[in-house]
């Protein structure tokens, strides 16, 4: 868990992609260790956490509302929607966990960039 909170507070300032290419090591990793033991809710929830975190790095990035509308409004949400959370004035984490990033941001989202899930590779193998 250690080196998973490093690479993605190091994340801030760098493209998304190279965050995940950095990351897809160590949840490979992860998913050979505990691949021979028979736990699905921890890995949902360290999955969900990771996606959770990343949301929260990509939200961080685009500091401003004006920037936070131009892109939900890029990523499907409705221009009120988008407008209204861009300014709510919350914190990246609670934002990052909120049902307008989840709609923007959905898990199919962060699998086309190429961020694996320890759970699906458990249960694939």
């Amino acid at each position: 868990m250690q080196r998973v909170r490093v690479i993605l507070k190091r994340g801030r300032g760098r493209n998304i992609r190279r965050v995940i290419e950095e990351l897809t090591p160590v949840l490979r990793g992860w998913a050979n260790y505990f691949s021979l033991v028979d736990v699905e809710r921890p890995l949902e929830a360290l999955d969900g956490w990771t996606r959770r975190r990343l949301r929260c790095v990509i939200w961080r990035q685009w500091k401003h509302p004006w920037t936070r509308r131009r892109k939900l409004l890029a990523l499907g949400l409705d221009d009120q929607r988008a407008w209204k959370s861009a300014g709510n004035g919350r914190g990246a984490w609670w934002n990052a966990g909120a049902s307008h990033m989840n709609q923007a941001l959905p898990r199919k989202w962060f699998d086309r960039l190429g961020l694996i899930s320890v759970l699906d590779t458990i249960k694939r193998a």
